[in-house]
């Protein structure tokens, strides 16, 4: 073959035995042919490739558009799959157009190099199990594993070896770890050998690094000789000499071992050398000559691989002269004075290496991140979009934020459920919310059976007994998809409220409804005390036991599932136990309900499961969805001092509100830190807010950007838009969100899984229940003002701040509290009903308007699985209204000594008993009588107050 090409500079190094491989592939290369021209043409034996030059390929070559769309349109990838589907592809194809080079040279060449991920580089039981999988999948004799040469790799290298996998080791600066590589490759040999394996196939090279080495240690010497250092002399003399030195003396290395008798012993098994490839071999400074370190490295079984522009200069004017065994001794030398010198080859070369492997792993960033963006855009439409519009400062911290999760590799480490992302607690055992499709398409039949067998029953409702984790999803689905035809109504309650539950018993017809009760432990009360009174109205209403009408969601093991067995329960679903509650929404606890609803569970899935991709862990910060988002909201709050999360939604979708408000209070408010979410706020002018507000709006379709929200970002405030072109992608929406609160917990350096708060809350509720189960009444409490059918109670702490005034001057008092970046929560233990949540949203719009603060208004015992934890264990900047009621009507609770009315009454005790203890400005006042007229009352008292500040 070598004698039928043409005679030009590079055709002539076969004739010292140097092989030129090309450092460079691409598609397009490769299937218009100029591959295969230059292997005809040029004696070209190899092609290697990276992390970087796969990155310019792949990030920014035209021709990959097709291959990406035909790719997702067989299946959803991440990009991480996709780059490896794409390069695995082009290796093929490279090594196909080389394989006859491989056969004519009996395996010595004809190799084409693919790498493990340049984050494996510290990890060798990972990097072996790529090179492996890579191995596999391209399954071509002449492709070659990369593997840095890092000091944990080096086990990595020998396995694979000793596995038969041709490997191409990479990043070698030093002597002393080249002959650690050489060592690793005898012994994976050997190990070969005493198996009886047989080793003449098997290719490796050790690939050496070069120019860089002298780019280094020249701009040393550059430095000291302009601080007029006495060596300069010395020191000039040693410029652009070391790395073609240290090459020469790796070389003598290279050829002691091969003359030795233990690789005789091997050669005679019909083994290969590991040749020395010389990689880096373009110049880097201009002063020299541009094939400087092509010409003094040619000798005998050796690679070099040249970049195109160094290959064309060599074929141009390059002379193929044999020097590489030359001027041994002068090479000796010059290593001795470099060391006389202290200019630290061993120094730079370990941080060459360190250096090499971060640079490899900020392109692979850029590699995947392109991918990332080109699967958006295919996808288009299926895939929700998260942008961020934010001011100057702010977008350079989160920039920087991002740099450093990429240097951390954090994203990676989520998904690896390693526990030092945030606190090094107790967080791995909570990540189960990351396989939620996985797990939901395991039980997908028995999620499609429910919703059959509701349809096939005939049930007219379906009503749902939960709270917080368990309540707020469904309660989402339901608002947003609306009942399906012909299928049942889906009812979400989440009360203790007698009128409340009243309602709903009024909804329903019971023996036409299936009762889903919900729980994770099995032991919430609300649940429980829900569950006996349906089941006793149930039992009524059918004259025989309503088992059939009753499903279960809950973690297995639990008091619950006990329960369910002994009352025979037509299903139970189990919850997964690595998943908390405000993480449930995609388990057993948003999809049965769902189901049961009849929405297209199978969907739901599909859809969220590209939204699990997009913030996977092959997707860098820049372009994770989930980590960007993340990150905006962490870094606003701790650096910033925008705490406030502010939600604005388009009218379909307004009700992920109340979710999102659970999902980050409940995870983030904690350690006197944490996110304080504000939903339902009506929006206002610029003038209005302070500067403690992050704005996320929630936009549907295709509608317009919201003018006020424009207004907003004009005035310098920072806008999150997460835009859903379709309901459907409300499920894309609890995911990317529910990834960036886990980001935003580790910029809050909190664990956001645990709820220490709401816990409190609950052993305060049953210590009053308790109490009023032994006794028949509630422990006696006194208030410490009373102005008509208002009753003002509080701890003594409150007490004598607030006075003992009229109720104009008690509400006055307790709102001259309110001081800047605070927030005002009004509280109230009473139905939710429209004309209830209008007169909440009266009220807050009020104090926002006049006091320039954030508000939040809740619904009691709903919120204390929800925000009530961050009231409590967030930041001490909340403002606190607590409203209770007398009932108009009670309920009682079948098998309980206790009511509805009592066990609402003891949870608000119970809630301001905890907010008092953890030093909060709280407030309680009752309304005596009938509840309309004392509403309107403090709605008003509240106007004058602010009217006349």
């Amino acid at each position: 073959m070598e004698g039928t090409l043409p005679e030009t500079p590079l055709t002539g190094l076969a004739r010292h035995g140097q092989s030129i491989w090309l450092d460079f592939i691409r598609r397009d290369f490769v299937e218009d042919g100029r591959l295969a021209a230059m292997v005809k043409e040029d004696a070209l034996k190899g092609v290697t490739s990276n992390p970087a030059i796969f990155e310019q390929a792949i990030g920014h070559g035209a021709e990959y558009e097709e291959a990406v769309q035909a790719l997702l349109e067989t299946g959803s990838l991440t990009a991480g799959e996709l780059y490896e589907a794409l390069a695995v592809e082009d290796i093929r194809q490279a090594c196909q157009v080389l394989r006859p080079v491989f056969d004519e040279t009996g395996g010595r060449d004809g190799y084409v190099s693919l790498e493990v991920s340049p984050y494996l580089a510290h990890d060798a039981k990972r990097s072996l199990e790529e090179a492996r999988r890579l191995w596999q999948q391209v399954d071509h004799p002449n492709v070659m594993i990369k593997i840095p040469a890092t000091e944990e790799a080096i086990p990595a290298i020998e396995q694979a070896i000793a596995e038969g996998i041709n490997v191409n080791v990479t990043l070698l600066f030093a002597i002393g770890m080249y002959e650690k590589v050489l060592e690793a490759y005898l012994k994976g040999l050997e190990t070969r050998v005493k198996a009886g394996l047989p080793v003449g196939h098997i290719g490796s090279v050790a690939s050496f690094f070069v120019s860089r080495i002298d780019g280094r240690i020249d701009a040393r010497i550059d430095r000291r000789i302009a601080a007029e250092d006495p060596e300069s002399e010395a020191l000039q003399a040693l410029r652009g000499k070391v790395a073609i030195a240290n090459a020469r003396m790796a070389y003598q290395h290279y050829l002691s071992v091969i003359a030795s008798p233990r690789w005789q012993a091997l050669a005679a098994k019909g083994a290969q050398t590991q040749r020395l490839l010389w990689a880096s071999t373009s110049t880097k400074d201009k002063a020299y000559r541009d094939v400087l370190y092509v010409e003094e490295l040619i000798g005998a079984d050796t690679v070099n691989t040249l970049p195109p522009r160094t290959l064309e200069a060599f074929r141009d004017h390059g002379v193929p002269e044999g020097r590489l065994a030359q001027n041994v001794e002068a090479a000796r030398k010059i290593l001795l004075e470099a060391e006389r010198l202290g200019l630290d080859l061993d120094g730079v070369a370990t941080t060459l290496l360190e250096e090499g492997v971060a640079a490899f792993e900020v392109a692979f960033d850029g590699l995947l991140g392109a991918v990332a963006a080109r699967r958006e855009a295919v996808l288009g439409e299926r895939l929700m979009r998260v942008s961020l519009a934010l001011s100057g400062e702010l977008e350079n911290a989160v920039v920087a934020a991002g740099k450093s999760w990429s240097q951390d590799g954090k994203v990676r480490r989520i998904w690896e459920r390693d526990a030092s992302v945030w606190t090094n607690g107790p967080e791995s055992k909570w990540l189960g919310w990351l396989d939620v499709v996985k797990n939901g398409r395991a039980a997908l039949e028995t999620y499609e059976a429910l919703g059959r067998e509701v349809k096939e029953r005939g049930y007219s409702d379906v009503l749902l007994l939960a709270m917080g984790g368990s309540s707020l999803g469904p309660e989402v689905l339901e608002e947003t998809f609306g009942r399906v035809a012909g299928g049942p109504k889906l009812h979400v309650l989440d009360s203790t409220d007698p009128q409340q539950v009243a309602s709903f018993r009024k909804a329903i017809d019971p023996a036409k409804t299936l009762f889903i009760v919900s729980s994770k432990s099995g032991s919430t009360l609300e649940p429980n005390i829900l569950f006996a009174y349906f089941w006793d109205q149930a039992e009524k209403a059918l004259g025989r036991s309503p088992s059939e009408h009753f499903v279960a969601v809950t973690d297995p093991g639990s008091s619950l599932e006990t329960l369910a067995k002994e009352r025979g329960f037509a299903h139970i679903f189990h919850g997964n136990p690595e998943i908390g509650g405000r993480y449930s929404v995609l388990s057993a606890f948003g999809l049965a309900p769902a189901a049961a609803a009849g929405y297209d569970v199978r969907s739901l899935l599909d859809s969220t499961q590209l939204m699990i991709e997009a913030c996977d862990a092959s997707v860098p910060p820049v372009t994770n969805p989930g980590v960007n988002l993340g990150l905006a909201l962490g870094v606003a709050a701790t650096s910033f001092r925008r705490d406030k999360v502010t939600f604005v939604a388009s009218q379909k979708i307004a009700s992920l509100g109340a979710w999102l408000e659970q999902l980050l209070a409940e995870s983030t408010g904690k350690n006197g830190t944490g996110l304080i979410p504000i939903d339902g706020e009506p929006l206002g002018t610029p003038e209005v807010y302070g500067d403690d507000r992050v704005f996320v709006e929630l936009r549907l379709g295709h509608e317009p950007v919201n003018p006020g929200l424009k207004a907003l970002r004009e005035a310098g405030h920072p806008v999150v838009t997460l835009h859903l072109d379709d309901v459907s992608q409300i499920v894309q929406a609890f995911f990317v969100f529910e990834f960036a609160t886990a980001v935003a917990g580790s910029v809050l350096g909190i664990d956001p899984f645990d709820q220490p708060d709401v816990e409190f809350s609950k052993v305060e509720t049953r210590k009053l229940t308790k109490a009023y189960a032994e006794t028949g009444h509630l422990p006696e409490e006194t208030p410490f003002a009373k102005d008509g059918d208002l009753a003002f109670y509080a701890d003594e702490r409150n007490r004598e701040a607030l006075g003992n005034g009229s109720a104009e001057t008690i509400l006055k008092a307790h709102f001259d509290r309110v001081g800047k970046n605070d927030y005002i929560g009004l509280l109230a233990y009473i139905e939710r009903n429209k004309a209830h949540i209008a007169w909440e949203q009266t009220v807050r719009t009020e104090l926002r308007d006049q006091l320039h603060v954030a508000t939040a208004a809740q619904f009691g015992p709903r919120f204390l699985h929800s925000t009530g934890q961050a009231y409590k264990g967030g930041p001490n900047s909340g403002v606190f209204l607590q409203v209770t009621a007398d009932d108009a009507a009670d309920l009682p609770i079948p098998g309980h000594a206790y009511s509805f009315g009592v066990v609402k009454a003891a949870q608000a005790r119970g809630d301001f008993d905890v907010l008092a203890a953890r030093g909060r400005r709280a407030l309680r006042v009752h309304i005596a009588g009938p509840l309309h007229a004392g509403l309107d009352r403090l709605a008003q008292l509240v106007t004058d107050i602010l009217k006349g500040a």
